[in-house]
């Protein structure tokens, strides 16, 4: 099955080289909005908030990837590729891995331009090597787990309706969120729901480690910050499985 996951994966990494335009603008999409928001909001809310905005935003990068991953694999879906691969001698499971190994190394590309683009315009890490690794090891493990929602709702939404309405409540998720700015300035109720949010914790997790400023959501952010992954891929990656092997059946 490894052989077939890594087969399938390098099918996903040739559109980098067939389509690069559009790969190009994924990566480099988060940093304009980090340029955006910098720019437009530091300055009204003070000289360390492009500190505390880089770990969100590096958060929101692995969060966009939801949307991206639901767009492939429904496309995928539409054209017949999805058919075509059922009716291969493969393990299913090793179509979906395949689409989650391509799309974590697109987003492992994607993070470390956002990053060379944040340390390009000041933004540093303050605690050490071993704590900055430990908190892109965070990142990266909620792309992961998000990953498999991307792929359920591609493999489950029909119609480019369905995947633009997904597309389009993939921002308030972001912004009701501590990514930009603390929860606690939020109205009470309002700021209960983005503590809640599993950007918030990993946001507020990977601040603490790289030493930027921020609140920590709680006292136990790095906990959650690992306890939402694990509890979403435990739900959406047998899930997603299951949803391909019902489609061959």
């Amino acid at each position: 099955m490894m052989t077939e996951t890594w087969v399938l994966a390098q099918r996903e990494l040739t559109h980098w080289r067939q389509q690069p335009v559009g790969v190009l603008i994924n990566w480099f999409f988060t940093v304009l909005i980090a340029l955006m928001f910098g720019g437009l909001f530091g300055g009204a809310i003070g000289e360390n908030y492009f500190d505390y905005l880089m770990p969100g935003m590096f958060a929101l990068a692995m969060f966009f990837g939801v949307e991206s991953t639901m767009t492939a694999v429904s496309q995928d879906s539409a054209k017949g590729v999805t058919d075509r691969f059922r009716s291969l001698p493969i393990s299913s499971a090793s179509v979906v891995l395949g689409r989650c190994l391509a799309d974590l190394m697109n987003s492992i590309v994607g993070l470390a331009i956002l990053v060379a683009a944040a340390a390009a315009l000041g933004w540093r890490w303050h605690n050490g090597i071993a704590a900055a690794l430990a908190a892109f090891g965070l990142l990266l493990l909620l792309r992961f787990a998000l990953l498999w929602i991307g792929i359920l709702l591609g493999l489950t939404l029909k119609g480019s309706e369905s995947v633009s309405i997904v597309q389009i409540l993939v921002w308030p998720v972001g912004f009701l969120s501590g990514l930009f700015v603390d929860p606690a300035t939020m109205p009470a109720w309002l700021g209960a729901i983005a503590e809640w949010n599993p950007l918030s914790a990993t946001a507020s997790a990977v601040r603490e480690l790289f030493g930027n400023p921020g609140t920590p959501i709680g006292d136990h952010s790095l906990l959650l910050a690992i306890a939402w992954p694990v509890a979403l891929t435990a739900i959406f990656l047998p899930l997603s499985v299951r949803r391909y092997r019902d489609l061959a059946g």
